[in-house]
Order: C-alpha cells, then structure tokens, then sequence
C-alpha cells in the first residue's frame, strides 16, 4: 500500500498497521456487546466460540484455530471452567493432553452472544456491496494462505 519512491515507512499507510488498526476497533467494538452483559472476555468469546464450532479439541488446537498465544489461551480457558461453561477432561493415553468441550451453559451462553456479533457483522458489512463482500473475503483469504503458508 505504499508507493513511495524513498520507501520511507508512513504507518498510517502500512498493511499490517492498517489491518491491526482495523482489528483493534473492531474487537473493542465487539467486546462491548458481551462483556458488561455476560462477564466474558474477548478470549473467553473467542474461546467459547471455536468450542461450540470444534467440540474435543485440545488447548493448543484452539489456539491454533484463533491465533491466539499460549498463555491468552490458558487464562480463557481457566476463566471459562470457574465459569462452568466450558469442562477439560484429560486423555487416558497422554495425561499433558486435554479435550475441551462447552457445558450446557456453555453452549447456551454462545447462543445468546453469537446473535449480537453476527447483527453487527452483517452491519458492518452492510457497507459494502455483494461484490466488495465477496472480494474482500477472497482477499482475506488469500492474506491469510500466504502469511499461514509462508516459510519462515
């Protein structure tokens, strides 16, 4: 997104800032729907929501799924358990290894905040036509398979 001849970095113009930007207010946006109503946080939400999508996955495949650190995944998911929304069970064949799964309450707290973000998904996406819709989703994807695929 930049274009100057000096290559001299203006943040305002740099991809990764911008969609950073972008993300920060979106999700500060978002955690305004059901963190004073529902005492979950951001990583709880996203936690609780890769759970009710892939039931039995361990710790660290959620955190693969959401992108998100070790730790951050480790404080969601010791939130949600004193919660009871979500129960580890630990695997017979390797004692490190735990499946997670939603509790009842779990999984009924899920459908009460998944109504709020998707009604502020589609509002945001309002914005833009079927077309820049579905460009947009092409081209998030293809970020997205690129930066995941990359060699390091």
């Amino acid at each position: 997104m930049t274009d100057n001849k000096d290559n001299a970095l203006v943040l305002e113009n740099f991809l990764p800032y911008r969609l950073s930007y972008l993300t920060n207010i979106i999700s500060h946006q978002l955690a305004q729907l059901y963190t004073t109503q529902f005492d979950i946080t951001p990583h709880e939400w996203k936690i609780l929501a890769i759970l009710n999508r892939y039931p039995n996955i361990s710790a660290a495949d959620a955190g693969e799924r959401t992108a998100m650190d070790k730790v951050a995944v480790s404080r969601a998911v010791k939130g949600l358990s004193e919660k009871s929304l979500l129960h580890k069970i630990f695997s017979r064949e390797d004692k490190r290894r735990s499946v997670l799964n939603l509790t009842g309450q779990g999984t009924d707290l899920f459908h009460k905040i998944a109504p709020l973000v998707t009604d502020y998904e589609n509002a945001l996406l309002a914005i833009l036509t079927k077309q820049e819709q579905e460009q947009l989703s092409q081209l998030l994807d293809k970020l997205t398979h690129h930066v995941t695929t990359e060699k390091s």
